[in-house]
């Protein structure tokens, strides 16, 4: 009994303790902060809205136990963002950087470690130059506004990067950034021609002044990790005047197995203007019955009639006709691929709330060799054994296979037929411990059918599974290399030399962040 009290004696000093630091942190912080208006402490009426806002996945939604940041800084101007990076390490906080919200794992709005948030929320400016076909970005910004700026100025114009119009820039571009047209010109990050950073003592850094390195690492190393991105300057690619899209839905008992057999030996090997995604979902019956649906969800930079012979030559077994294909202009196709119907405006890309929030769990894999029919036979099985769950499937092929696994950070190039994201959903209240060991169970399952020594994985599907043994400080590499190979393979250790060089003393950190490895 005496010894219970005591346990809880010291559990109460600690915390009053805490509490005071917190208190003095905070007010030391503020004083340091002056030189800012677009402060949002604990206090004022935005604080919890601004925290709360933007999740994609709502597991990550700090809880009441949950540390939470001092503050949340909202800047106007590049000086806010200087003060708020010093003024941190002076007072031993730590920073974390949002630019969207839709990091999977909520490394954007949690710490173990007392912290505070930029969020670069009114850091979204587009400057689009035609002469030169590019564009400067504000890491801030999201995809789907840099699609609705390039489309103001140009209708054979766009942008390679991904589906959803609320992801922020700022991480999408330095993870990687997949998208529809990926297998004609490659990430979103291999069509970044220079960037602004702020380095860990406040220096603001371009391409040239931040040195071939560093912007290396910073294309698909994950920015977060080396600095601050303020922005990006992107190069536009050409599309044609129409595009041509198609979504074939078929139920499992239609031939899917074999359809999808068939998909995954071809679609890394066709016309690098055609994308052909495949979605697998869990969709009730009108009596209830569970059925697994196989989407083939397509882009083609080109019209139906010039569609249509090319898939019959290549892909016959689809059965593609006409009818199943529409024509519409790329960024209406951007619309499209998210869900919107046709006749949205394009005014819908400015909408920087994701309209499918939920509790989810994701993780990544990438298949270098077919698997067979009895393979996904059993993949359906244990889908079935779930009640909202995805498994999606993008082709790879095409330019991929032309850049070298070095020449970006991104080494997941050459050889790889195409990248599968596993994604469960559940309720508010639901039984996520019982959704979140399914997934587990079926990535372990799936280790027989994937890449391997190591199994590699998207950073942009943030999955802390992979380093769950691995807590955040000054992890060495050698622990980080549970992680660091997986998303970066063989760029890793040049990854943790880069890091070496910019913040050797590892103040840009997270629980998968780059650690430094100083020669």
């Amino acid at each position: 009994m005496v010894s219970s009290n005591l346990s809880f004696l010291t559990l109460l000093s600690l915390l009053l303790l805490s509490v005071s630091f917190i208190s003095v942190t905070s007010s030391s912080f503020l004083q340091c902060m002056t030189i800012s208006q677009q402060l949002h402490s604990p206090n004022t009426s935005s604080y919890s809205s601004l925290l709360h806002s933007y999740h994609q996945n709502l597991k990550n939604i700090p809880s009441f136990t949950v540390p939470k940041p001092f503050i949340i800084v909202t800047p106007l101007y590049e000086f806010e963002i200087q003060a708020a990076l010093l003024c941190s390490k002076k007072h031993g906080l730590k920073i974390r950087i949002r630019s969207g919200g839709h990091d999977y794992e909520g490394l954007s709005t949690t710490s173990n470690v007392p912290f505070i948030i930029i969020d670069l929320v009114n850091f979204r400016s587009i400057t689009v130059d035609m002469d030169d076909e590019t564009a400067w970005v504000q890491a801030g910004a999201t995809l789907g506004e840099v699609y609705y700026a390039i489309a103001k100025e140009s209708n054979t114009h766009g942008f390679p990067a991904g589906i959803c119009p609320s992801v922020g820039v700022g991480g999408h571009i330095s993870g990687g950034g997949l998208g529809t047209m990926l297998r004609k010109y490659g990430l979103a990050s291999d069509n970044v021609v220079d960037a602004y950073l702020m380095d860990v003592n406040g220096k603001i850094l371009n391409r040239k002044s931040m040195g071939e390195d560093l912007f290396w690492a910073i294309r698909g190393g994950g920015g977060a990790s080396f600095g601050i991105i303020l922005s990006w300057k992107i190069k536009l690619v050409h599309v044609p005047p129409k595009v041509t899209v198609f979504n074939i839905k078929k139920i499992l008992d239609q031939g899917v197995t074999k359809l999808v057999q068939r998909w995954q030996n071809i679609a890394h090997k066709l016309d690098e203007n055609l994308f052909i995604r495949v979605i697998v979902e869990i969709v009730h019956g009108e009596k209830g019955e569970k059925k697994i649906q196989v989407s083939f969800n397509s882009l083609f930079l080109g019209g139906i009639q010039e569609l249509l012979p090319l898939m019959k030559r290549s892909f016959p077994e689809l059965g593609l006709v006409a009818t199943a294909c529409t024509e519409m202009s790329w960024i209406k196709s951007t619309l499209y691929f998210f869900g919107y119907q046709n006749e949205e405006h394009i005014n819908v890309l400015l909408n920087r709330t994701h309209s499918d929030t939920s509790f989810f769990k994701a993780k990544s894999d990438f298949v270098r060799k077919p698997l067979s029919e009895n393979a996904f036979e059993e993949i359906w099985k244990r889908i079935l054994d779930e009640e909202v769950a995805f498994m999606i499937m993008d082709p790879y092929g095409g330019k991929m296979t032309k850049i070298s696994e070095y020449e970006t950070s991104f080494a997941h190039r050459k050889g790889y037929l195409y990248n599968i994201q596993y994604l469960v959903k559940w309720e508010k209240g639901g039984a996520a411990k019982k959704h979140i060991e399914w997934l587990r169970k079926l990535y372990k399952h799936m280790s027989a059918h994937v890449s391997n020594s190591p199994r590699v994985a998207y950073v942009n599907y943030r999955d802390l599974d992979l380093g769950k043994d691995v807590i955040e400080g000054n992890v060495s590499y050698t622990k980080s290399k549970v992680w660091g190979e997986k998303y970066f393979n063989r760029n890793f250790i040049k990854l943790a030399m880069v890091k070496g060089m910019v913040d050797p003393d590892n103040f840009f950190r997270n629980e998968q962040s780059i650690p430094p490895l100083v020669a």
